[in-house]
This record gives structure tokens, C-alpha cells and sequence, in this order.
């Protein structure tokens, strides 16, 4: 049976920016007190949420030493640490175990991709080069990689991968894959509005993105709450009206903290998408104090 690094709510943290696109370190640290004053199992840091792709290499130090102080071990602190080339991988992991980071999570190759027995050959290396937990990321919608239950079968007999973060979106697949791997390999999902679906065919919670807003709900829906699933559905889905995290982002901007805009690529929310999350926003009665 492998370790079981949280069972619940994980979030995805967002990284704040200030007016001149900097990190915003002081609001930040005051996320991470909310969070976990909120009932929140562990906080993803640099994941896609976090806009990784455009935080530099010395900024990810930074975030990483500040947060890990930060966080002082009340709740698992997980870091993105993927890429499409296996050495820097390994590079960012070996980073993040120096800086004292409890696991990290580890998306599949993207843009050259890979076969499926460079899938098994990619996250064996990295686990050879490093003593932390890793947690495998399938989100083919961004990778154009899907991870098949034949090969988690493989990658559940790799010691240090524990667990997927699985948003491939095919309950049929989760199914199998817990079928051929059983407690070799804890599932997370990938997407809040499957959460309750996924556990009920084997997983154990969420890597969530809605948890940014509403983390103590987010729990209660990560344990089982189906009637908080639907009351935050419409929310949960509009979260993903434009690329995440451009419509979070703007909800907390909204809800008066102040995270800045996305780095570029990502551009503003038009009109009709702001509309729609300041409507669920003000319909949910929704306030975050993080004094």
C-alpha cells in the first residue's frame, strides 16, 4: 500500500502577482494562512494554477523557500515540478527536495509528448534521482498525452510515485486503472466537478482550483458532500469559462484580493465572462477576510 500524502482537498494555489507583475509575497503568506485555516489537506504550488510556464527559475526559489517557511509543516507542501525534457524534471525535483518540499507533482511530457514507454521511462528516471513523493499529473487536454491504466500499472510498482492527479475525464478509465493497480496508486481528481465520482469508484480527493475561493467547502464536497457539489456547481464550472486560472484570478481579484493579472500569454476575461463570475459570486454570498 503506498504512503497517503493527504486524503481531502489539496489547492491549487494561484500566484499573486503585484502591479508591476512581481510576486506578491504579503498576500501570498496570508492565502496560506486562509487555506489551511480552512480546512485545506495540502497546497500545489507552481502547478498550472500557480502560471509555472512564466515563473522564472530564480523566482521558483523564492516561492519555494518563502512558502515551505511559511506553511511549517501543518499541511503538505506539493511542488509542480514538470517539464517535457526528463533532466530538467529532475533538476526542478531535486530543487524542491533541497528546499524541504513534502512531495511534487509531475505532469507528463508536453508538446514532444512521448509513447507510452516513454511515459514509464520519463518518471522512472525522475524517481531514481530523487527520495520524495511524487504525484503523476494526467491532463491530456493541455499535454495531448493521455496516461493509459496499463502503464500506471507500471508506474504504481515505482516506489516514490504514489499517487495521479487524473483529469483526463474518462470515469471508465479511472475505473480500470484502480482496478489494475488497487492501493499501489492513490488517485486524486484532476477536476472539481468529478470529485465525488472519483472517490466513488476508489479516490481519496481533489487537487482543486474552486478550493482557491471556498477551501473549507471544497473539503466537505472532497468528503462526500454531493449536495455542496451541485450548490457550487455552476461556480466550480465557470471557473473554466477561459483558461485557468485567468477566471479565479479575477474572482479574487474580485473578492477584494488583490492577485494581480495573469502573465502573458494569458490575457484578461471579455465582459461577458467577468459577468458571470462577479453574478455566482454575488448569488453564493461569497467573502474571503484574510485579516
Amino acid at each position: 500500500m503506498k504512503k497517503i500524502l493527504f486524503r481531502g482537498s489539496a489547492t491549487a494555489m494561484v500566484t499573486p502577482f503585484d502591479k508591476n507583475n512581481k510576486i506578491n509575497f504579503e498576500i501570498w503568506e496570508k492565502l496560506v494562512d486562509f487555506q489551511i485555516s480552512n480546512n485545506t489537506q495540502a497546497l500545489v504550488i507552481l502547478g498550472t494554477t500557480g502560471e509555472s510556464p512564466t515563473v522564472t527559475y530564480e523566482e521558483r526559489t523564492e516561492i519555494i523557500s518563502r512558502i515551505v517557511k511559511k506553511v511549517n509543516k501543518r499541511i503538505p507542501v506539493i511542488i509542480g515540478t514538470g517539464s517535457n525534457s526528463t533532466k530538467t524534471a529532475v533538476r526542478l525535483s531535486k530543487e524542491a527536495q533541497e528546499l524541504g518540499a513534502d512531495a511534487v507533482l509531475i505532469v507528463t511530457p508536453f508538446y514532444n509528448k512521448t509513447s507510452q514507454a516513454g511515459v514509464i521511462k520519463h518518471y522512472e528516471y525522475i524517481a531514481s534521482k530523487i527520495n520524495l513523493p511524487i504525484i503523476v499529473y494526467n491532463v491530456p487536454s493541455r499535454t495531448g498525452l493521455n496516461i493509459l491504466p496499463e502503464t500506471y500499472k507500471e508506474l504504481s510498482k515505482i516506489n516514490n510515485i504514489i499517487a495521479t492527479k487524473e483529469a483526463n475525464g474518462d470515469i471508465s478509465s479511472i475505473i480500470e486503472t484502480k482496478f489494475l493497480c488497487g492501493d499501489d496508486l492513490n488517485i486524486y481528481s484532476g477536476n472539481d466537478d468529478q470529485t465525488i465520482a472519483i472517490n466513488s469508484v476508489g479516490g481519496i480527493g481533489v487537487i482543486s482550483v474552486l478550493s482557491n475561493i471556498l477551501p473549507n467547502e471544497t473539503q466537505k464536497i472532497a468528503s462526500g458532500d454531493s449536495k455542496l457539489l451541485f450548490k457550487y456547481y455552476d461556480l466550480a464550472k465557470n471557473l473554466f469559462c477561459d483558461v485557468n486560472p485567468i477566471p479565479v484570478k479575477y474572482a479574487l481579484n474580485y473578492l477584494g484580493i488583490n492577485c494581480g493579472n495573469c502573465r502573458l500569454p494569458l490575457c484578461d476575461l471579455n465582459e461577458s465572462s467577468k459577468n458571470k463570475i462577479i453574478n455566482l459570486i454575488n448569488k453564493h454570498k461569497i467573502k474571503i477576510n484574510l485579516d
